[in-house]
């Protein structure tokens, strides 16, 4: 015997309901899951630029370019990143590359802070290998 049909009807409008809900608690998940990928994403980039470098170049004809950590506030317009090879190609390149006070930059190098220029014949700290 078939069920009468305000009874159906009252079925699917329970269904339709618990549906919603489903696809609401589904729609909840996925915008949680997006923001902790989001927040994934940024975390591995801040990473990523901590263990970086730039090197700006001398703003005065007879200064010296100067190294920064990736997530210097003064480089932060520098959009290319180095890694550790590159910077000791760099060192190589710009003898008397300068290091950022700011930023300290020999910390992550693995090396001693450089003693204070002295002049355009200041020394270059040496990378260690």
């Amino acid at each position: 015997m078939e069920m009468p049909i305000a009874d159906r009807l009252e079925k699917q409008r329970t269904l339709r309901d618990w549906l919603r809900w489903q696809l609401d608690q589904a729609e909840r998940t996925i915008r949680e899951l997006e923001a902790q990928q989001e927040q994934e994403r940024r975390r591995r980039e801040v990473a990523r630029r901590e263990m970086s470098w730039k090197v700006l170049p001398s703003r005065a004809v007879e200064g010296h370019p100067v190294l920064h950590r990736g997530n210097c506030s003064i480089a932060k317009n520098m959009p290319s990143l180095l890694s550790k090879e590159e910077v000791r190609m760099a060192f190589e390149e710009f003898p008397g590359l300068e290091m950022c006070e700011l930023c300290a930059p020999w910390g992550s190098l693995g090396i001693d802070k450089p003693p204070p220029r002295q002049g355009p014949s200041g020394g270059k700290p040496l990378l260690q290998r």
